[in-house]
């Protein structure tokens, strides 16, 4: 029973990977073949499941800004609006530059990184078992409970961070607001770029692990409550569900916020 339960736990913790294996492409059976494929190696189920919750969200916003009337708004309309309207004014008190970029790219991480979460709310058999009965070993169908997708977003705001820190500051201020930050004396040079630098670094780390632990604690209690007797889930799973009526929406917000006020400081221009 025990090693029922861990083998139980492994598959639905094991992504669907496809890579190179004696000079093969294919898929992985073995949670070790997935390891052998190495760096090169990619999740497919991560990668289908978020680029199928990005056309989602493509596909209801530009919907409701085709329909939209001035007239009695549909519901779906009502909720597009509330979500368009929270981010501006978030974007509004929190960000200090100018740029027709960041509303944007903000309400897209919002609403793609909630979409992933809310995947979480799909019992945990479903989709691995409709994954089983395609002939597909694995699919862990949650993505941002995978590194690789949480690094994906957070090493991409980590790029605009840089990009317009330089854009604004040029290159060389950017380069003395490393080199003389905090302490503006020359000889402190290589202790105020080790901290700059671990700072900047910092930022994609904690935007990715924040968001990562947090999805993958909740997916596996899920799991761990899956193994239980049928009498006892539904007991547990349903405050643990609704517990993360709170942590998805949450951790799309933190992200969020966090990637805005980055780019806001990296918009001030150095003195």
């Amino acid at each position: 029973m025990a090693q029922d339960s861990v083998g139980y736990i492994q598959h639905h913790l094991q992504n669907l990977t496809y890579g190179k294996l004696d000079g093969t492409w294919q898929f992985a059976e073995t949670a070790e073949q997935a390891s052998e494929m190495g760096f090169m190696a990619i999740h497919v189920d991560t990668m289908a499941m978020s680029l199928l919750m990005g056309f989602v969200f493509l596909f209801l916003f530009r919907r409701v800004a085709v329909k939209a009337n001035e007239g009695v708004p549909t519901g779906l309309q009502n909720f597009v609006e509330v979500i368009v309207e929270f981010v501006q004014n978030m974007v509004r008190d929190t960000f200090y530059g100018r740029s027709a970029l960041i509303a944007p790219l903000a309400l897209t991480v919002f609403m793609w990184i909630l979409l992933m979460n809310s995947l979480k709310w799909i019992p945990i058999d479903v989709i691995p078992s409709l994954a089983a009965a395609a002939g597909l070993p694995y699919f862990k169908y949650v993505p941002t409970a995978d590194p690789n997708a949480t690094f994906g977003i957070s090493i991409g705001v980590f790029f605009l961070i840089v990009f317009y820190s330089i854009k604004i500051k040029g290159i060389s201020g950017y380069t003395k607001e490393l080199s003389f930050t905090p302490f503006k004396h020359w000889s402190l040079i290589p202790f105020n770029l080790f901290l700059e630098l671990l700072g900047l670094f910092t930022k994609p780390l904690s935007l990715a692990l924040r968001l990562f632990g947090n999805m993958y604690a909740g997916e596996v209690v899920f799991i761990l409550i899956a193994l239980l007797p049928f009498y006892v889930q539904w007991a547990l799973y349903g405050p643990w569900a609704i517990f993360h009526i709170l942590v998805i929406p949450l951790q799309a917000f933190i992200f969020m916020v966090l990637t805005i006020v980055y780019l806001s400081s990296a918009h001030e221009e150095s003195h």
